[in-house]
């Protein structure tokens, strides 16, 4: 029984790892735009929600309601002012500009916030919990995988069945080919960064409902939203999505077989995966 929990536990923890991964799988999967700080971001959001709840007393899914749009402006001013300027087939300087994001961001918080941790009150929702055969299941966690399986699809309906979606796979697999077409590149990169902050946004809220956050913690962000599009395969929404469910579980056997050796198993699978199959679950070789 104790393993049938940890596999429960460990899709549930899927579930907020692939709310950080379905952004990376946009930008680094499809555009190949690497964004180093796309953690930080994930923090960011994070502290001023935390603060927009404390300031005026609003609870986390009004909270949610201000922070998704705040999180789309800033995804479309990061590609319109930093990124349209780096991105080209070579991925490091983009690897480079949102290192140097990353680090701006970080002292930032730092200068507002401290280096204090905070947690988003949620009236008691973080703590409720049901009972299905001697299984006790987080009605948190289950709502954060009912909206990370709902964006996933959403997400990739969008890539596949609208006009935008077949622009940005037009302009990233051939930036020339797609402009010669009258697609505007730069204004669909920027859109798609829009989106993929977006997505940020519900995950900076239900982050800060189920633990506390502090500025320094972007970088642990960043690796498991990695990991999990490589796990996945990059290019492949759906992918991203199952590849944050594998590494949940392997975190959460992990715990079971020893407290300190849940994190290290999700990145043993991790490199089992990239070792054994580069392309990963669902890429193509």
């Amino acid at each position: 029984m104790q393993w049938f929990d940890a596999l429960i536990q460990g899709i549930l923890l899927g579930g907020m790892y692939a709310q950080y991964a379905l952004g990376m799988a946009l930008m680094f999967g499809v555009m190949r735009i690497v964004n180093v700080s796309h953690g930080d971001l994930v923090i960011l959001l994070s502290l001023i929600g935390i603060s927009l709840a404390s300031a005026w007393g609003l609870g986390p899914f009004t909270v949610m309601v201000a922070l998704v749009p705040l999180a789309v402006a800033m995804g479309w001013l990061l590609q319109k002012g930093i990124l349209n300027r780096v991105v080209g087939d070579d991925p490091l300087p983009s690897l480079i500009a949102t290192f140097g994001l990353s680090l701006a961001l970080q002292n930032l918080m730092l200068q507002i916030w401290s280096a204090n941790s905070r947690s988003l009150p949620g009236g008691g929702i973080e703590s409720q919990s049901v009972q299905i055969g001697g299984i006790y299941i987080g009605l948190l966690p289950v709502i954060v995988l009912a909206f990370a399986t709902g964006l996933t699809w959403g997400l990739d309906l969008m890539l596949k069945r609208t006009r935008f979606g077949r622009a940005l796979r037009a302009a990233s697999a051939d930036v020339e080919a797609a402009s010669m077409t009258g697609i505007n590149a730069r204004a669909v990169y920027a859109s798609a960064t829009a989106i993929a902050v977006g997505i940020l946004g519900f995950a900076a809220v239900f982050q800060s409902l189920r633990s506390t956050v502090a500025p320094a913690d972007g970088g642990a962000q960043l690796i498991y939203a990695f990991e999990a599009v490589i796990i996945g395969g990059m290019g492949s929404v759906w992918g991203a999505f199952i590849g944050s469910m594998v590494l949940g579980i392997s975190q959460a056997i992990g715990f079971r077989i020893d407290p300190g050796f849940g994190v290290l198993a999700g990145h043993i699978v991790f490199l089992l995966v990239l070792a054994t199959r580069p392309q990963g679950l669902f890429g193509k070789a």
